[in-house]
Formats: structure tokens, sequence, C-alpha cells
């Protein structure tokens, strides 16, 4: 068995402590043992160790996650990188491909998808080789997990199994439905679609093929950005004769909304928040420098971050997304492999942004076209090469980086940086990387 992954989402039912680098899964939120937040990702990724410890995994994303991704990941999980967002179906045939043309694996061997980010228990993940063992004896060509309602929900997909047996036939798909609706599609044994699917490798190729005329590795990755914008529901499962459900009994929720999302928090309040005891039933998430005071407030979810600040009644913090879509704006805070950044003022011809560096890490050896830069260092130390020249850095050193100039920095300690961006055309893809020596 191997199990793949998929990391998506744009960062709009989330705003605004996610966009679209920082997805859900990045968020942390999930307080550990230790008393140390956890994102889902890291949450997930325990869970699997404890259920599926020896299993293979590839996790799909767009390429504008892959550095934060090998940040949490090292070495536990390959990564299938997409090269831009196409959907479901476009990315999962691409992971499959990267699995068999370039990692070896056989036609034959069972693949499980999965979201990166269910809120679920270890029985969950434990039931993965349930539906691996289905495919291996080719009781169907694809399987799927049901996850049985605990109430009549108008946010997910329904399965119609022919029974109420562990393992069922498929008799059809409903899409999303009113509540009342929902509620007759429970009476009938109707389970939610959790997204988790399997089959075997083979199988996957050959729809690819059939829907795109191609299935190797190289010629997916070469025509990606013109593949069908198509979800492997429509694309694939709905369209399958031969499918089964497993029925899953236990915890899940899709923390896709800041109303689910809010459930499962063990505290109200994150960061530096003040309420007076007459708040009831209030959260808030504050990723800023400044307190954020509540008072008498009933019902009530908020959040702060450098992308913004939302304020929101528990009703209405579903419907965020179509009014974020309105918001035009650059990445204010992004998570690196080395660290992260939070943009601190945008003028027309000039980016100040703060960038902290992890001890021991390294940003990669690059130079800009068309801005210079002015590095003032705040706190911590390290080293700096400059088109081959190196000097060591420290708190209060300012360092000025012309146009062109090859440039990369070491921190020996956790190292804090004002960067300030001069130039008319500041862009994140005015970025060339250069290969250099340890």
């Amino acid at each position: 068995m191997h199990l793949i992954l998929l990391s998506g989402g744009s960062g709009k039912r989330l705003w605004p402590i996610s966009n679209d680098l920082r997805s859900k899964q990045f968020i942390k939120i999930f307080k550990t043992e230790g008393g140390q937040y956890e994102s889902m990702l890291q949450r997930v990724m325990r869970q699997l160790d404890r259920t599926n410890e020896d299993v293979p995994i590839t996790v799909a994303a767009s390429q504008a996650q892959e550095t934060v991704l090998r940040k949490y990941l090292g070495d536990r999980a390959d990564i299938s990188s997409e090269p831009c967002r196409r959907n479901t179906f476009p990315s999962i045939a691409l992971a499959v491909a990267r699995l068999h043309d370039l990692n070896g694996v056989d036609r034959d061997e069972p693949i499980v998808v999965c979201p990166v980010d269910p809120f679920v228990d270890d029985q969950f993940f434990a039931k993965f080789s349930e539906l691996a063992d289905v495919i291996s004896k080719g009781e169907a060509s694809m399987v799927l997990m049901g996850i049985e309602p605990t109430y009549p929900s108008e946010k997910y997909g329904y399965i119609i199994p022919s029974g109420t047996d562990p393992l069922s036939d498929v008799v059809e798909f409903k899409e999303k439905p009113d509540t009342p609706t929902a509620q007759k599609y429970i009476e009938q044994g109707a389970l939610w679609n959790g997204g988790v699917f399997a089959f075997k490798l083979g199988y996957l190729l050959d729809k690819a093929r059939e829907k795109f005329g191609f299935s190797a590795h190289d010629e997916l990755l070469e025509n990606y950005a013109s593949l069908p914008n198509i979800s492997f529901d429509y694309a694939v499962v709905e369209q399958e004769a031969s499918i089964k459900v497993v029925r899953y009994v236990g915890e899940w929720k899709d923390l896709g909304t800041w109303n689910t999302l809010t459930e499962v928090m063990e505290t109200n309040f994150i960061g530096d928040v003040r309420a007076d005891d007459s708040c009831r039933d209030v959260h808030v998430i504050n990723e800023l420098d400044v307190p954020i005071v509540c008072l008498g407030l009933n019902d009530i979810i908020a959040s702060a971050s450098p992308e913004g600040i939302l304020i929101t009644d528990r009703k209405h913090s579903s419907y965020i997304k179509p009014i974020v879509e309105t918001i035009h704006q650059q990445i204010m805070f992004a998570e690196k492999s080395w660290g992260t950044y939070k943009v601190i003022d945008v003028e027309r011809d000039s980016l100040t942004i703060k960038v902290t560096l992890n001890a021991g890490s390294r940003m990669k050896y690059h130079s800009h076209e068309r801005r210079r830069e002015v590095w003032n260092v705040i706190e911590g130390r390290g080293l700096i090469v400059i088109d081959g020249d190196v000097r060591s850095i420290q708190a209060g050193d300012v360092i000025e980086l012309p146009i062109g100039s090859k440039h990369i920095v070491i921190a020996d300690t956790v190292l804090k940086i004002i960067e300030v961006q001069f130039g008319r055309e500041i862009s994140v893809d005015d970025k060339i990387v250069h290969e250099t020596r340890d």
C-alpha cells in the first residue's frame, strides 16, 4: 500500500490566518502534551506514524507549498509538486505517475488517497489497510471510505450504499443538499463522502491516459497547465461502475471553516487576547504583536494576522469566501523551510519585510534583476556571502545588496533581519537561484 495525501486549499475560508502559501494544514492551533502548538499537518503525520508506520507517503501539493512541506515532513514523505493548480484529478494523476515512473512502484500496488488535514481519531487511519485489502483482492476497481453522518450537513456530498454492512456496493452519489434533503439521505443510510478512496496504481494511469491522452510523469509535468481543471470525483469516482464503500464510524470533521475550526480549539484564545467575564462563546486567534481586548461579546469569532482582521458571528463565518475573493493584495506572511517572513510596509517603490531565519538554516544562493536591498540585522548572528565574499554578521550590522549581486545568509543563531527592497517592479518572481558550495 502507498498513501497519497492531498495538500490543497486556497486559504480563503480561514482568512486571515491562511493564504495561498499558508493553507489551513499549516496553521498551528492544536496543543501538544508539552504545551506547544502544532499544525493539522503535524497532527496527521503523528497519527499516521502510529497507525501506518511503514507505509510510504507521497504528498501532492502546489510548488508554492513545497518548501514549508519539506520543513515539516523531512524524509518521512515524498512530494509531488504541481507546477500550477489544476484540481484533484490532475494532481492525483501526477502523483501516481511519479510513483510509477520515478519510484518504480508496480501497477498492481494499492493506492489510498486522503486529504492531508482531516480531524479524526487514529481508527480512521487504521482503516486504510481495509481499503487496500479490498483493492488487492480485486473485489472492486475502486473503494471509498464513507463517514457515518452525525447530523444532516449541507457541506458534504453523500454516498448511497446498497446496505448497512461494513463493506457495501455504492448505489449512487448525491451532491451537497439542503438540510431537509440531507436528512432524507441519512434516513436511507447515506454516508458522508470524506474524500478517501483506493485503487490500483495501474487503474489510475489508465484513467489518465483515457482523459489526457498520456500518463507518463514527464508528459504530465510538461503539459500540466493545459490539463482539464477537473475534480477526481467528477472525472473518475462518479463514472466508475465497480465501486464499493467501507463504512467508518467515529470522530471526523472537515476543519474547512471558522465554525468547525473553533469547535476543536482546546482554548478560546490563541495569542495576546484579553477578555472580561461577560464574554460567552468567543474564539480569538491573534498573530499580531498588539493585544486584542474583548468586552461583552457573545458567539463571536475574531482573528488578526498580517493579512487582515476578521470579526464575525459564528453563523456567518462560513460565508467569508466570496468577500475574501474581492481582496487583492500580496501575501503578507509566509512560512519557509528556513523560517518566516512578514511584510511590514508597502510603498510604490519599496517593500519592507521582517525576515526570521531559524538557527542553522540558510536561504538559497540567489540574486535579483529588478531590485536592490538593504538589510538591517536586529537580532542574532550568522554569515553572509555576497558574490563569493564571506563575512560575519550580527545585530546592528547594515548590509547593502546592489541589483544583480548573488547572496546567501546562513544563521548561526535565530537571525532576524529588517529587509528593505527598492525598485519599481518588486515581485517574488524576481529571483534567480545559483549553485553554491558549502
